[in-house]
């Protein structure tokens, strides 16, 4: 994916909301052997570009001021409530250095796999994406998950992720292989026939 970019001149707090005031964005791109450039994005098309999946997993390609450059999307930061991008960072990309990144997850199959179609199971997505480790050249845009095999009390860890050629997992924290998708039985509802009470006896009264 192409976006471009413009150098940005001025910095500051007050810069920065003169600048979204004029319908812009401000950014920085950091990493490589280049000094941190600040710039700045039309608004609109980077908010269009945003919905887009590809570029938050995919390597751009950043032309700012007839100079284009590699870089992965690394953090975005929105205004609480206005639908509005309060500043993006961008990081160069080396074609030699691997990058550790956060892949989408696609699903497929789950309705065709004998948890659903045989025993009306409900699979869960308990993870959308995972970060892998990859050269720039081997970043998939998603990882296709295959759920057709899945069955009841069963669930898909993320060592039985199958990834592309050139990625690794990427884990964090001390459980190394959490769980992906959960398997859950339908719930049997028990219909319990009413009993009917036997009328309480009165007590006589005391003469």
């Amino acid at each position: 994916m192409n976006i471009v970019a413009f150098e940005r001149a001025k910095q500051g707090t007050g810069a920065s909301r003169r600048l979204r005031n004029s319908g812009r964005a401000p950014g920085i791109i950091y990493g490589g052997a280049t000094e941190a450039q600040t710039i700045e994005l039309d608004h609109n098309t980077l908010w269009h570009a945003l919905k887009k999946e590809a570029f938050h997993s995919s390597v751009l390609e950043m032309d700012v001021a007839g100079t284009v450059s590699k870089v992965v999307l690394r953090d975005v930061q929105y205004h609480p409530y206005k639908q509005q991008v309060l500043h993006i960072d961008f990081q160069r990309v080396d074609d030699k250095t691997k990058l550790h990144l956060k892949v989408p997850l696609h699903f497929v199959g789950a309705e065709e796999s004998p948890a659903v179609k045989a025993d009306k199971c409900t699979v869960n997505h308990v993870m959308n994406e995972i970060n892998v480790s990859c050269m720039p050249s081997d970043l998939p845009e998603f990882i296709t998950v295959d759920l057709s095999g899945i069955k009841k009390g069963t669930s898909l860890h993320l060592q039985d992720v199958a990834l592309p050629k050139g990625a690794t997992l990427v884990t964090h924290g001390s459980d190394k292989n959490p769980v992906v998708v959960a398997v859950v039985a339908p719930v049997v509802v028990v219909e319990v026939a009413a009993v009917e009470a036997a009328p309480a006896k009165g007590k006589g009264k005391k003469k």
